[in-house]
């Protein structure tokens, strides 16, 4: 089938959607017609709880996607994958790391979460940098981004933020493990975690929720036309808030350009209001361009507030920074509520999926800075289908975006969509069903410069049939789709389920990421604790500090005595070099859970509050003799 030919479709039945007509739409989904819409699902409390209803398909649609047809994404026993995929957790506050094509769960990172498996926030460490990042109890991780150098990726770090709490977290991908996290000032509900490319010269936070800024208690706290958001800029290497902007609206997605002048962020509520209903009345709402090197000189110059240590520009409309042929920030009014932003490979076009409007906006990027009116900057508007969200690449000219209403993935054509007339829906090739009412998805290497078009991955909401049942809350769906192949088109090939709910997701190849088997000693702050160089010191009346090793089948000490009350510090090296021999300290009713990979030295800090004796175990296996790899804590009772 050729590029040209369009696969049939039931959103391409539709008649036009002509915003401002109120004649046939539903009130909840502005600018869709209620008789499309019911093709679609049914609506409760507005698009977020819309839902792709399966009575509405028939057995043969289920059944005939269920799997491709010539496409194998079989990986043999003993063989890997060719891509890495880091997808986001949700409200696990982890990320998943998967193998493509094969789908295999490989991993899973805790980052904003405890994680006793991988003794994350039980050793000094890693339950110091979650205290120090707000000490929140969970995170809702959403889109992880990969760090780039000249516009690919280099498998150095991973950065994903947490929409619960307003943080930014980065992932050491040498030893797959967070090694960071920033509770970012003045920012509530971090949506987004995207770099200033080609080179990651800064890691950028998406504020969406509006509040006083400062939130302390001193504004009007009842009036929402007194709230602000901001976009958080961060230094990727020490992960300190370089600087802010202040601007009107709500922001949503993110993404930057190849070169590094822009930063794009998709909006909804230029009303600023605080209900659904006031949040929807406009049939525009503003994507932002935020014009990095403007910005860092009004910095530079010191045209900023300082806020919670920050200094803070302002970026309103109104704003003196926003006046005369230099903004800071532009405006671009685009429809309506618009979800997903992403810039394409070869960084022509910003293209924003319009949610509450069945088009996607193409943007041309140079036209920003030129155009007197922002909206002569969008160049094509094609008609895609009902609630597009989020788009990615194949690097051959190709877009694909997710229809959540329609439950599909639509495959177009870019620059056929900038040579037709708006709400065209000509520049569309081909549309696939997906299970169901698909969010985010990601294509591999599609955030680079030179996008791999083989896979692509459709994160779904909802999975229904798919799978199992589980009780009242299902599994989510992400789906892997093969897009190789421009003359058969688009095939589906496996289902894969999801512990509710992820977001976003990125793919590496495999060559580009390279983490070790085992720990360098050098890497690590503490000091590492070799056999015959462990010791047992009582510091002071009430302190013991502890330094010995672990290895099969035992620990550096067999007993350790110490009084009631004492305050512990026990530090422990694996001092295997065998890669994958793990062990862990796990203390019964201590709350002490360290997992130590081969060379790892870690350490834990707790009192002896109850007299007694406490067997210490390794609880990850680790020979034949790991049953009795252990070691006693003896807590004497207090004279």
């Amino acid at each position: 089938m050729s590029n040209d030919t369009q696969r049939s479709t039931d959103a391409g039945e539709s008649g036009d959607q002509t915003t401002g007509s109120t004649d046939g739409f539903d009130s909840m989904l502005p600018g869709v017609r209620r008789r499309d819409f019911m093709k679609a699902g049914a609506a409760a409390g507005g698009l977020s709880g819309l839902a792709g209803c399966t009575s509405l398909l028939s057995e043969d649609d289920v059944q005939g996607t269920a799997s491709a047809s010539g496409v194998d994404n079989s990986v043999p026993p003993g063989e890997h994958d060719e891509y890495y995929a880091i997808l986001s957790g949700g409200q696990a506050g982890d990320v998943r790391v998967y193998g493509l094509p094969s789908m295999r769960e490989l991993i899973r990172i805790p980052v904003f979460n405890p994680d006793a498996s991988r003794g994350y926030g039980f050793d000094d460490e890693s339950k110091q940098m979650l205290e120090d990042a707000g000490g929140y109890t969970w995170g809702d991780t959403h889109h992880p981004r990969i760090s780039q150098t000249d516009g690919d990726y280099d498998g150095r770090f991973a950065y994903v933020n947490d929409k619960a709490n307003g943080r930014m977290a980065r992932i050491d991908l040498t030893y797959f493990e967070t090694d960071a996290i920033v509770d970012i000032p003045n920012q509530q509900g971090t949506h987004g975690a995207c770099a200033q490319l080609p080179d990651t010269d800064l890691i950028f936070g998406v504020g969406e929720f509006r509040t006083p800024i400062p939130n302390d208690g001193t504004g009007d706290l009842e009036d929402p036309d007194s709230y602000g958001s901001v976009l958080a800029a961060i230094n990727p290497e020490n992960m300190n808030v370089e600087w802010e902007v202040l601007i009107d609206g709500n922001m949503d997605n993110g993404d930057g350009s190849k070169e590094g002048r822009y930063f794009f962020t998709s909006a909804y509520n230029t009303e600023e209001a605080a209900t659904e209903s006031g949040m929807t009345r406009a049939d525009r709402d503003d994507v932002k361009a935020f014009d990095i090197p403007r910005i860092e000189a009004a910095v530079e110059a010191g045209n900023y507030e300082t806020i919670n240590e920050v200094p803070v520009v302002d970026g309103r409309k109104d704003s003196p920074l926003n006046q005369g042929d230099e903004p800071i920030v532009h405006y671009i009014p685009t429809p309506k509520s618009p979800h997903g932003v992403s810039v394409t490979p070869d960084n022509e076009y910003v293209i924003v999926s319009g949610k509450l409007d069945p088009t996607a906006s193409v943007i041309d990027i140079d036209k920003i800075d030129e155009v007197d009116d922002p909206t002569d900057a969008i160049v094509g508007q094609p008609k895609l289908g009902l609630g597009p969200l989020h788009t990615a690449y194949d690097g051959r000219g190709h877009a694909y975006t997710t229809l959540f209403i329609d439950s599909q993935v639509v495959k177009w054509d870019i620059e056929k969509a900038v040579e037709a007339e708006a709400r065209s829906e000509s520049p569309v090739i081909e549309k696939i069903d997906v299970h169901y009412n698909p969010g985010h998805l990601i294509a591999a290497e599609s955030y680079t410069e030179d996008p791999a078009g083989d896979w692509l991955v459709s994160l779904n909401k909802l999975s229904k049939d798919r799978f199992l049942p589980v009780g009242p809350q299902h599994p989510e769906n992400d789906q892997l789709i093969y897009i190789g192949d421009d003359e058969n088109g688009m095939e589906l090939v496996k289902d894969s389920p999801a512990q509710a709910e992820p977001h976003d997701a990125s793919i590496c190849h495999k060559s580009k990421i390279d983490p070790k088997a085992t720990y360098d000693p050098e890497d690590l702050e503490l000091d590492y604790t070799a056999e015959g160089e462990e010791t047992m010191e009582r510091v002071g009346d009430d302190r013991v500090e502890i330094e010995m090793y672990s290895t099969r089948n035992h620990y550096g000490f067999q007993e350790m005595v110490v009084q009631e009350g004492d305050e512990i510090e026990m530090q422990v090296t694996n001092i295997e070099t065998t890669s994958d021999m793990l062990h862990s300290v796990a203390i019964p009713e201590h709350d002490v859970h360290m997992r130590l990979a081969p060379q790892e030295t870690r350490k834990a800090t707790f009192t002896a509050d109850e007299p007694g004796v406490y067997w210490i175990y390794c609880a990850h296996f680790c020979s034949a003799l790991h049953l009795e790899m252990r070691s006693r804590l003896i807590v004497k009772p207090e004279e």
